[in-house]
């Protein structure tokens, strides 16, 4: 089996300064909005096959994300230039957290930190299109089922592909499992990645596991409600709508050396041991890779 790459980490004082741009003024901001409004109500946007809506996304949901991103989690990424800036590529990350966020968390750092300004195109379960608002919302934001049908299409396209191998294992785990890789099933985006020839990019997220931290789970109630779990955490359900909030972990997202599937050629897809081989390989790398970012990163809760 090739041997895990570890994401490496680089410190940041070579990189050259940039001098951000001058954020728009009222009046422009106010212009903005009202030609946002207009196109809402005539039609006047566009959404794809899959149901994204690029429209929607740039004016209302990354915005609506961004101050949790930019002044709630402090959000450092590392290894941007890992990820292509013009083709197909498939981001393979940790999940935790209770609640996904870290997979917006994501999106929003490929979207405004990567030069191309990279739309992640998330693979989620079943059971998120189900959810009222939650299922729309995350189609407008350019997510789809995770299955290979939809993630190949994709990547073909040139589209990044985000998946989140862990799955409700990841998200609904104890506090005291933190940090610790679940099962990444049974490599179905290692097949994918094969048969379309694009990239692997380890993706490791530090951060997620403290904003809600689960030290248990009612398992009646998650059977009632039809969820996979029902956490409870130090704040939630005892503080009621005030456990919502998610506590201000310091959060690090590193994109790791990508690994190439082109040589394989799409048959590759077909043979289990190579597949195995190659998801253990995403996982042992992601796994190393977040013993990296907590032994960098100076606190839960620091800068």
């Amino acid at each position: 089996m090739p041997e895990a790459r570890v994401i490496p980490l680089r410190p940041d004082d070579d990189e050259p300064f940039v001098s951000p741009a001058p954020a728009p003024g009222w009046e422009e901001q106010l212009a903005g909005g009202l030609e946002f409004v207009e196109r809402r109500l005539t039609g006047a946007y566009e959404t794809d096959e899959f149901g994204f809506d690029a429209d929607l996304t740039d004016h209302l949901l990354l915005p609506a994300l961004r101050p949790l991103f930019q002044k709630w989690f402090r959000v450092e990424t590392i290894g941007l230039e890992n990820v292509p800036g013009d083709s197909g590529a498939l981001v393979v990350a940790n999940h935790s957290g209770t609640v996904p966020i870290d997979a917006l968390m994501t999106t929003v750092a490929l979207h405004d930190e990567h030069p191309a300004s990279r739309r992640l195109r998330l693979l989620g379960a079943d059971l998120v299109f189900d959810l009222p608002v939650v299922g729309a919302m995350a189609r407008k934001l350019g997510a789809t089922l995770a299955c290979n049908e939809d993630a190949e299409r994709l990547l073909t396209e040139g589209e990044l592909v985000g998946v989140f191998p862990e799955g409700f294992k990841g998200i609904g785990k104890p506090f005291r499992e933190r940090y610790t890789l679940q099962r990444f099933g049974r490599g179905g985006f290692v097949s994918a990645a094969l048969r379309t020839g694009v990239p692997i990019i380890p993706c490791a997220i530090v951060g997620a596991e403290e904003i809600y931290p689960m030290i248990g789970n009612v398992r009646t109630a998650a059977r009632l409600l039809g969820l996979p779990y029902f956490p409870i955490t130090p704040t939630f359900p005892l503080l009621g709508p005030l456990g919502l909030v998610p506590l201000p972990s310091k959060w690090l997202i590193a994109f790791g050396t990508p690994i190439e599937t082109v040589s394989y050629g799409p048959a590759a897809a077909e043979d289990p041991m190579l597949v195995f081989n190659l998801t253990d390989q995403v996982r042992e790398t992601i796994q190393h890779s977040l013993y990296q970012l907590l032994l960098r990163r100076t606190g839960v809760f620091g800068r």
